[in-house]
């Protein structure tokens, strides 16, 4: 028997209905053993999340407010849950601790972790599954970062002994058994640990969307989904802004070699999109995986004869980035010109130090700064194989009156990423998946 670790999101344990669609999933394959669940997210488009509400219930009693007007509604809705679907465990009890923990004073991360935890003992009690809890298998150093090795090596051994369990997502703790959280959306984080330390055939991510689509369905309406994707392409695209998962949840499964399937809970029955490790055998339909595009950026343009010529001219224009605490996003070179792709929101503070210390480093023949750039990535693996791809592009671009002010391509040849103004980002991602999409 393999075994399936899959996470479920907080649109898919709002509430009671939705936690028996959960349970049909589960026990629709016997292979799926370990269970991370979220807090309950909203139930309608005006509700407001479990995790949301318990930021508010920290920060009143942080401020002397009487915190419990915003537990009540916490409190409701668990055992409003508990209630419709006539479970067992004493939910009461773990809300009354957790009312005067709050009481006595605890941290933020604590509280905000509570979410998770109450839908995790919940959960368990409705799948007749064992309740774990991470805050003795998901460990953090003193300053908050996440002990991988540690965790692995517990967490491994913890599992070996368990068969079926439901381990909340989102925490874990620190050295002295406080709490600690991941960032907000580290439930899937949490399942990815999981899935690597049990060794898992492939993690299911279930959530309230049929995977990735090939682009942002509110630029291109009716946009396909893809149906398989590598790591690296994800990689690419979600940074660009295409954002179904956690950045940072990728890693565990795929440093385990282990791929992850992005369901709907609300359509079981789509297959999703499935994220390898490598190279699958499934034939892609399409020259490009995926087209991206994300606002913000500045070019650093600097431009001096000779500078192939000079040694060290690279290091120094990229010390002044570094001095002034900036990282950069890309950077494309001629041989007289030198870019540097930084965050517009970081450079503004100290745009005129930047250029200051660029002049005393570099003495350039010019120096310029382009704001109000988008970045659009255009995705592969099959772009390597198809001669003319990046002709094609640019003849999209042309055809949709965009100007291109940016051109930057990896030695992999997995992605082109180009440079345009933010009011041709839409026009352009348009273009794009028009020439390559569109039948």
């Amino acid at each position: 028997m393999g075994k399936i670790v899959v996470k479920f999101g907080g649109s898919s344990l709002s509430e009671a209905k939705q936690f028996q669609k959960v349970r049909a999933i589960v026990e629709m394959n016997p292979d799926r053993c370990y269970v991370v669940p979220s807090a309950p997210g909203k139930r309608f488009s005006e509700d407001e999340k479990v995790t949301d509400l318990l930021y508010k219930t920290f920060r009143a009693a942080q401020a002397g407010e009487d915190f419990r007007v915003v537990f009540s509604k916490i409190r409701e809705r668990y055992m409003e849950i508990k209630s419709q679907l006539n479970l067992s465990v004493e939910i009461e009890k773990y809300l009354d601790e957790i009312e005067a923990e709050v009481e006595k004073g605890v941290t933020e991360d604590y509280i905000a972790s509570r979410g998770e935890y109450l839908n995790g003992l919940l959960l368990a009690d409705y799948l007749g599954y064992a309740f774990l809890d991470p805050k003795d298998m998901i460990f953090f150093a003193d300053n908050g970062t996440f002990d991988s090795e540690r965790t692995n090596t517990v967490m491994s051994a913890k599992l070996a002994q368990v068969p079926r369990a439901v381990i909340p997502g989102f925490y874990g703790s620190i050295r002295n058994g406080e709490i600690h959280t991941f960032s907000r959306g580290g439930s899937d984080i949490s399942g990815a640990i999981v899935a690597r330390a049990c060794g898992a055939d492939i993690y299911e991510n279930w959530t309230d969307v049929n995977g990735f689509l090939m682009t942002d369905p509110r630029i291109v309406p009716g946009a396909k989904p893809i149906r398989h994707i590598t790591y690296r392409e994800l990689r690419e695209l979600s940074y660009m802004g295409a954002a179904v998962l956690h950045e940072d949840s990728v890693f565990p499964v795929h440093r385990a070699g282990i791929p992850t399937n992005i369901r709907n809970t609300n359509e079981p029955e789509n297959d999703g999109t499935i994220i390898m490790h490598g190279v699958t055998d499934e034939p892609n339909p399409y020259v490009i995986t995926g087209v991206a595009g994300k606002k913000g950026f500045s070019i650093v343009s600097v431009e001096k004869a000779m500078m192939n010529s000079e040694v060290g001219f690279g290091r120094k224009v990229l010390q002044a980035i570094e001095e002034l605490g900036l990282s950069f996003e890309h950077l494309p070179t001629g041989i007289d010109t030198m870019c540097v792709v930084v965050s517009t929101a970081q450079l503004t503070p100290v745009k005129e130090k930047l250029v200051k210390r660029i002049m005393d480093l570099t003495s350039p023949d010019t120096l310029t700064i382009h704001d109000n750039m988008s970045i659009i990535a255009t995705v592969g693996r099959g772009m390597v194989h198809n001669p003319g791809t990046a002709a094609r592009l640019f003849t999209a671009l042309s055809r949709a009156h965009v100007n291109v002010r940016m051109i930057d391509q990896g030695s992999s040849e997995l992605s082109i990423l180009v440079g345009v103004d933010d009011n041709d980002l839409e026009a352009a991602i348009r273009g794009i998946y028009e020439e390559f999409v569109r039948e």
